[in-house]
């Protein structure tokens, strides 16, 4: 899938994550990229570009500022091909849910911390004195 391509960069990634919380000049992008990954400014402008081609990305001229932003559009189109697979990792889930709550209950019943460690709930009206 030509999603997973244009995804499967490290770099590219991390600029979609960093869009996913609201448009960003291409300035902001490229100073945190550059520091994270050590990149010249114009291999992050060469990022930018092919999200951009690609679909992901969006761009509007702000004066002389370039802001982008994420288009959901590819990344909705990569929901809809992963549902088919999602249960698979969700059975998995669940059942890792299942043996971690095993693993905790017979950690407390070994320790005797009965209730997740908590003391016994008091009736209402009891001072504790």
């Amino acid at each position: 899938m030509h999603a997973f391509d244009i995804l499967g960069d490290p770099v590219r990634r991390r600029i979609i994550e960093l869009l996913a919380d609201g448009e960003m000049s291409a300035g902001e992008v490229g100073a945190i990229v550059q520091r994270e990954f050590g990149i010249s400014q114009p291999g992050v402008s060469q990022h930018l570009r092919v999200l951009r081609e690609n679909g992901f990305a969006t761009v509007r001229p702000q004066g002389t500022r370039r802001l982008y932003a994420v288009d959901p559009t590819p990344l909705q189109e990569l929901d809809h091909w992963l549902e088919r697979y999602r249960g698979f990792w969700s059975q998995r889930l669940d059942a890792l849910g299942t043996e971690i709550a095993r693993g905790r209950i017979r950690r407390q019943a070994e320790s005797g911390e009965g209730r997740a460690g908590r003391r016994p709930r008091r009736p209402a009206g009891d001072a504790g004195d």
